[in-house]
């Protein structure tokens, strides 16, 4: 089994509901393949940077899971056909990787941060 985690793009007039059902949908493909379902945090509603199907906002969620490369390759065929489902990325989790998700370090619009040098230059 190998370690994934897979970025969900929803369209933002989804209720609760529907974006509970898509979610437990995944969950349910990723264990009947064999897989289990790590975490699942809900990163809720965010402005998209370009319009995606239209829509100017999207309603993301984070799932982690380990799972063979068959179940990874239905779970996306799925999601494909899915009207609801804007977007979606899975990526591999790096071995011996951080214990937090790897969509979580990369911050939406933090392009402010100073380097490390130039920090170190003003001391």
């Amino acid at each position: 089994m190998t370690e994934y985690e897979i970025l969900l793009l929803l369209a933002p007039e989804l209720s609760e509901e529907k974006q509970t059902e898509i979610v437990g949908r995944v969950r349910t493909l990723i264990e009947q393949g064999g897989g289990t379902v790590g975490r699942h945090d809900p990163w809720g509603r965010r402005k998209l940077a370009y319009p995606v199907a239209k829509h100017e906002e999207g309603v993301y969620h984070l799932v982690e899971f380990s799972a063979s490369a068959e179940t990874l390759d239905e779970l996306s065929r799925v999601l494909k056909i899915d009207d609801d489902v804007l977007r979606h990325m899975a990526t591999r989790r790096p071995e011996r990787g951080p214990s937090e998700p790897v969509a979580v370090g990369a911050a939406i619009g933090d392009d402010s941060a100073e380097p490390v040098d130039a920090q170190e230059e003003e001391e």
